[in-house]
């Protein structure tokens, strides 16, 4: 009988967890609202599977039966997740997803002692989002005790999947950066910064990233930003950006866009995420004014993700958690991003 369940795995993520799952030995429940492409997937991996919605609680509930945990890959998160959540702990049921969204890893914080109280672990964020950044930023925490700054940037070198661009669509009209421990909004990519990836000083814009609320619960560091990379023929084009992502908020200008990569994005071929790295650096400083820097160098991003939320989903499995929200380095360490083949970190 499985013993968990993803939610979502028709969509691009999710097949690829449900996929790498079975080959890895593991027989997870697929669960979705889309009968078709659950049926066809649970037929093709000889899974059980369950066609439910979130809006209907009593079929949620009743899909949570005999489950440990669920994996929530279904996406927009601060759309999808409250109800997900209210099910798991109405159930008992430990809840894991792969937002990197900052409502959520906020509204889920505000949940803990709730999720103590019922005995569940509310743990978002598995994924490339944010495993590998909260390791970084625990190692570097660990290094330099008493860091009161932290800056992570990133650089994900492949494609993405309709879904994480329909969510970074709903993230896009504003920013948000963490000072003196508080969530404070700022204007879309209003800061511009360099960082060496390996190949020197590379241009990045600053972004509303979950690490900016994670990496707070994860090292109590209470002044966050983190930053993209983008290449440096955009950068003129950046004003022009800055104008147009406040439309974003704007319904009808979001549903028209949405619809529009529903139909024109997929994600990344075998061969990009085969192929592909994601690299990530870190900075804390002290009040003192010292600095220690560090590079994570791991694989493409959905292969990551994958390769996480799977790892995080077999230690819970194996009675490895601890009621209450917790981050993913926050419980596990900063070592815990060591377990995924080809993954470094250089300080």
């Amino acid at each position: 009988m499985a013993e968990w369940m993803i939610y979502g795995a028709n969509g691009y993520t999710g097949r690829l967890i449900a996929r790498a799952a079975v080959e890895a030995g593991l027989r997870p429940r697929l669960a979705g609202r889309n009968a078709a492409q659950i049926t066809a997937l649970a037929n093709e991996l000889h899974l059980p599977f369950t066609i439910c919605r979130l809006d209907d609680e009593a079929a949620l509930r009743r899909a949570l039966e005999g489950m440990q945990l669920v994996l929530h890959c279904a996406g927009p998160f601060q759309e999808t997740s409250a109800p997900m959540v209210q099910a798991c702990l109405s159930s008992g049921v430990h809840y894991l997803d792969i937002t990197g969204e900052i409502s959520v890893f906020e509204a889920l914080a505000r949940q803990d002692q709730t999720a103590r109280q019922a005995g569940v672990m509310l743990m978002p964020g598995v994924g490339f989002d944010v495993v590998p950044s909260d390791c970084l930023a625990a190692h570097l925490a660990r290094r330099l005790p008493g860091a009161n700054n932290l800056v992570l940037a990133f650089q994900a070198l492949g494609s993405i999947s309709r879904g994480t661009a329909i969510t970074m669509l709903t993230m896009a009209h504003r920013g948000c950066e963490r000072r003196d421990g508080r969530l404070v909004s700022t204007p879309p990519l209003h800061e511009v910064r360099t960082f060496d990836f390996g190949r020197g000083p590379q241009p990045c814009v600053s972004i509303p990233w979950g690490d900016v609320a994670t990496a707070y619960y994860t090292t109590g560091i209470p002044n966050i930003k983190v930053f993209v990379a983008i290449s440096r023929r955009n950068l003129p084009w950046l004003g022009l950006v800055r104008a147009i992502l406040p439309l974003m908020h704007l319904k009808p200008i979001r549903a028209s866009l949405q619809n529009w990569l529903r139909h024109t994005l997929d994600g990344p071929d075998v061969t990009t995420r085969a192929t592909g790295k994601s690299i990530i650096v870190g900075e804390v400083t002290d009040r003192a004014g010292q600095r220690v820097t560090g590079r994570l160098i791991g694989p493409e991003g959905y292969s990551l993700t994958v390769a996480t939320a799977l790892l995080i989903v077999r230690r819970v499995l194996a009675g490895t958690y601890e009621a209450g929200f917790h981050t993913p380095a926050g419980l596990y360490g900063p070592d815990l991003i060591y377990e995924v083949p080809g993954v470094q970190i250089t300080g």
